[in-house]
């Protein structure tokens, strides 16, 4: 059997071959290494002492937590946990 250059599938022949690109460097696929890392990183927040809170928005008041934080040059979560801790203080809730 011939070697076929364009043939890929029989990786044993192209051992010797250098191929470009980055060496692989985790033996785990990207699917893996995401959920590990998210596993980390949620233990890292655990320790940290911090709780992951999800909620929804209409799609205005997003918006105008977008434009606010950026006028405070501060992320999202930073203005909302700012919010919530000035209201929670102040007493301050209209229901």
């Amino acid at each position: 059997m011939a070697k076929e250059v364009a043939d890929l599938t029989t990786i044993d022949l192209f051992s010797d071959e250098k191929r470009p690109g980055r060496p692989k460097t985790n033996p785990h696929s990207r699917s893996v290494q995401v959920k590990i890392n998210k596993r980390n990183q949620v233990k890292r927040d655990k320790n940290n002492g911090l709780k992951r809170v999800e909620f929804k928005l209409h799609q205005d008041v997003f918006e105008r937590l977008d434009a606010l934080a950026k006028d405070k040059g501060v992320s999202r979560g930073e203005l909302i946990e700012a919010l919530l801790v000035q209201s929670l203080d102040t007493n301050d809730i209209k229901i």
